[in-house]
């Protein structure tokens, strides 16, 4: 039997039952994937360590946000290049080659002596996360049986939302007993587990022979690299119309509507853009980009809530958040099943429609509100998403084939992504107007130089009722939480009508069934001979 019937043969038996060693194949990509989500969220515990000039590096405001968001630029950028190239040369390569990439840029950013090399370490950890997240997708998907494909998909979506809540903690833990470069180093022993199990027992998978589209690559890459930049930065500065903002979503616009047209009249496309005719891919993609929207945002002022209104540290904070990844925990890998026996339309409108009730919650909250009313909401928030990701994940996947795998993974990463960019770029934007103008009356005790960054942030004016007398201090602290409070109970409207969309986007489109893998028109996975 020649080396090519071989193979043909393991991936007939890999469909129908799935690879005899996939719950190892699914732990290992799951460790790498683990530490990328982690780290997008806990460097935000560590932003007021990093900008003191002696405990940290004295980053000024702007550098910290290329720090945060030179990640997200290049991460967002790369997921749909990333999966395509996983498709074509190889999902194992690529996802080795993430975490190498990745745990070399976490140990630059732990040793990093100015904010410039953290910003550069930074990027480079924006490009591993990209090619590690959709090979872990697409991995699953072709070593898992139609039997258990679902479970490993809600599985895989319980991590990152866990690991959403977790960071936070891990973060805050390690701030208070060790440096703050720790947070980056903490990567480097996870990254060398990881890379050690991947090689072990993941097999090499790629989708069969054929053309490369080059030109549809770069036109993603250029379009949705302009798209990030253009809303993180109308988001920092609030001026959405300035002529930066305006040309860098135009150029993003422009790019991608090139980019569909070419796909619809190359013969090798990169992503065969006529699949968003099929309603479990569209309905789903809109579904979880609505989700992300608005959870995006509401994360944001949430963790400063917590720790600006509520005076917790960022280690309290943390905690405070984990009944969102207990909910995950335990609902989300019995999500996909739940899709199985009513319907994937019920059971995703049914996780919006609890993420929605969490929202809208949102508007009893103040500086007193009782922490139980903050566990119900993490609890009602994360079993929403819990019942959301993973049955809308599986949907988008079930449509493409095993050899395109990746480039679905990274469609589903990229929605995400963008989403959340977008979320908190403009709730983000939302609540700074707001707060600005409810705290502007209280500035007058204040001289002129201190007014603009207590006007900013509400960090920042409590960081300036320090300098101020007793009485001045607890009146301006007091005005500050207030103008917040009310800024946030706005932006949470706004994802409440967010989520609200959704919903009745997927009562109307959304398939009320869970499809089984789609068998490929012309292609299957090719698994490469490995000695793993």
């Amino acid at each position: 039997m020649t080396a090519r019937t071989s193979a043909g043969k393991s991936a007939l038996t890999q469909r129908a039952d799935g690879h005899p060693r996939r719950w190892f194949i699914h732990g290992a990509v799951v460790a790498g994937l683990l530490m990328v989500i982690i780290d997008t969220t806990i460097l935000n515990v560590a932003l007021t360590t990093l900008a003191d000039p002696v405990s940290g590096l004295g980053a000024t405001q702007g550098q910290l946000q290329w720090a945060t968001n030179g990640y997200v630029l290049v991460f967002g950028g790369l997921l749909f290049t990333s999966g395509v190239l996983g498709d074509r040369i190889g999902r194992r390569k690529l996802l080795i080659g993430g975490i190498v990439v990745f745990g070399a840029g976490s140990l630059v950013a732990s040793l990093a002596e100015s904010p410039a090399t953290l910003i550069a370490a930074r990027a480079l950890m924006g490009a591993g996360g990209a090619a590690i997240m959709p090979q872990t997708l697409a991995i699953i998907t072709n070593v898992f049986g139609d039997r258990e494909r679902g479970r490993a998909i809600a599985l895989w979506g319980a991590a990152i939302g866990t690991s959403v809540a977790i960071g936070p903690v891990v973060g805050g833990f390690l701030l208070e007993h060790f440096w703050w470069g720790s947070i980056f180093m903490v990567n480097i022993p996870v990254a060398l587990v990881a890379l050690a199990a991947v090689a072990l027992v993941v097999p090499e998978l790629k989708g069969s022979p054929g053309g490369f589209d080059p030109l549809g690559v770069a036109l993603s890459f250029v379009g949705l690299v302009a798209m990030i930049w253009g809303i993180v930065h109308g988001g920092e500065t609030s001026q959405w119309l300035s002529p930066a903002v305006v040309t860098a979503l135009a150029v993003g616009i422009v790019t991608l509507a090139l980019f569909v047209r070419h796909e619809m009249r190359t013969r090798f496309p990169a992503f065969d853009v006529r699949l968003f005719r099929d309603s479990r891919l569209s309905a789903a993609v809109g579904a979880v980009s609505l989700a992300f929207f608005a959870v995006g945002g509401v994360y944001f002022f949430i963790s400063l809530y917590l720790q600006s209104v509520r005076g917790l540290s960022p280690l309290h904070a943390g905690l405070m958040m984990l009944p969102f990844a207990l909910a995950q925990l335990f609902l989300a890998p019995r999500s996909v099943a739940l899709a199985q026996r009513f319907g994937t339309r019920a059971v995703v409108a049914g996780g919006l429609g609890m993420t929605l009730a969490a929202v809208l919650l949102m508007q009893a909250v103040d500086a007193g509100t009782s922490p139980w009313l903050l566990i119900v909401i993490f609890l009602l928030w994360g079993g929403g998403m819990a019942n959301v990701v993973p049955p809308a994940t599986s949907s988008i996947m079930s449509v493409l084939s095993p050899a395109k795998a990746g480039a679905g993974a990274a469609l589903n990463s990229t929605a995400q992504e963008v989403s959340i960019a977008l979320g908190v770029a403009v709730l983000g934007s939302l609540v700074s107007t707001v707060y600005r103008s409810g705290i502007t009356d209280a500035l007058g005790p204040l001289p002129h130089s201190a007014r603009a960054g207590a006007a900013e942030s509400i960090t920042g004016a409590l960081a300036e009722t320090e300098k101020l007398d007793p009485s001045a201090a607890a009146a301006l602290a007091g005005q500050a939480q207030a103008a917040f409070t009310d800024a946030m109970h706005l932006a949470a409207g706004v994802a409440v009508v967010a989520l609200g969309l959704g919903m009745a986007a997927t009562l109307k489109w959304m398939p009320g069934r869970t499809p089984h893998a789609a068998p490929d028109n012309n292609t299957t996975a090719q698994p490469a001979e490995h000695n793993a």
